[in-house]
């Protein structure tokens, strides 16, 4: 018997649609227009930066936009609006490590975080009555909420997660639960790259109708000057991808230390990363936007300073033209 259809591999995919059949007729409207953005894997798509760029372009066409995030690992329970626009009003702990770095790079966009995302959205509401369209940011397993458009992500690097849910792969959802979806966006692909040849016909093999598009990756250091002896430290899905993307933006890193993804970097861990600088007698620490809101202010005085490699992801041409056009635009 093949690992797509071993009896847990079904089990799993039963259980999944059964979840779907029992909250499609339950889900509840937000008011607003709403747009999930999510993924069928666990971490690691470009699903964040996706967020952040549809958020900004559609702000930057005078929709007042509104991001909610469940707010994962936040020590609150309950809602919390996070940014009304400004800047961040909610610390790591209260938000989570996405919410507040959506919160810094996403300016004139409300942000608003709790696991039930309609108290968020209602928080929200409260707070910024003239909200036009609602953001899920990794709403696709979010089925409490009715969503007028569905866009799945794709990483181009590791696009169909070995094509099994766990434990036999790294999908959460199956793969054939695309067919939902309005568009699959192909993230991190490389400037004049094409998709991988199998892409398209492997989401429309499994029923996907919508539009197809794809983007790139966009990466600087957004605080202080390049260094010479950089140390990296990532806790992220993918750190070997960061480890590329600093690679290509000419940073020649002595060590990379790597933690699980939403690491919340406790004292052991600063005494790593300031063990590891004076081993290697470093002169920055080189971090990604998401740990940097963890890392700020909490190096030991003597640390080299902390610099922040954000990547920020360049939707296709067509994408936001298409996404204002299913809003009513």
């Amino acid at each position: 018997m093949s690992a797509a259809r071993s009896p847990w591999q079904r089990f799993y995919e039963w259980a999944h649609h059964r979840r779907r059949r029992f909250w499609s007729p339950r889900a509840a409207s937000l008011g607003r227009k709403t747009v999930s953005i999510g993924n069928l894997h666990w971490g690691g798509s470009g699903k964040t930066p996706t967020v952040i760029a549809a958020a900004r372009g559609l702000a930057d066409q005078g929709l007042r936009v509104a991001v909610l995030s469940r707010g994962y690992r936040r020590r609150d329970r309950e809602p919390r609006v996070v940014s009304l626009g400004e800047g961040p009003l909610a610390s790591v702990e209260q938000a989570g490590d996405e919410p507040v770095m959506l919160a810094e790079q996403a300016p004139g966009v409300v942000v608003a975080v709790g696991a039930d995302r309609r108290a968020a959205a209602s928080l929200a509401l409260e707070r910024a009555p003239d909200i036009e369209v609602f953001l899920l940011d990794d709403g696709f397993s979010h089925l409490r909420v009715r969503r007028d458009v569905e866009v799945l992500t794709f990483p181009a690097a590791d696009p169909f997660a070995g094509g099994l849910l766990l434990p036999g792969g790294r999908l959460r959802e199956p793969l054939g639960m695309v067919r939902l979806a309005d568009a699959a966006v192909l993230t991190g692909l490389e400037a004049g790259a094409e998709p991988p040849a199998d892409f398209e016909p492997t989401l429309r093999r499994h029923g996907f109708l919508g539009r197809l598009f794809t983007s790139t990756l966009r990466s600087e250091l957004v605080s202080g000057p390049s260094a010479e002896r950089p140390l990296l430290v990532t806790g992220v899905a993918r750190p070997e991808r960061v480890a590329r993307t600093a690679a290509a933006a000419g940073l020649e890193c002595v060590d990379h230390l790597r933690f699980p993804d939403h690491h919340g970097y406790p004292p052991r861990s600063l005494r790593a990363i300031e063990t590891a600088c004076a081993r290697h007698r470093c002169d920055s620490v080189v971090t990604t936007s998401k740990d940097a809101v963890k890392l700020r202010g909490r190096l030991s005085a003597g640390t080299p300073p902390l610099q922040e490699l954000r990547v920020e992801a360049r939707l296709g041409p067509e994408f936001l033209p298409w996404l204002s056009g299913r809003l009513g635009r």
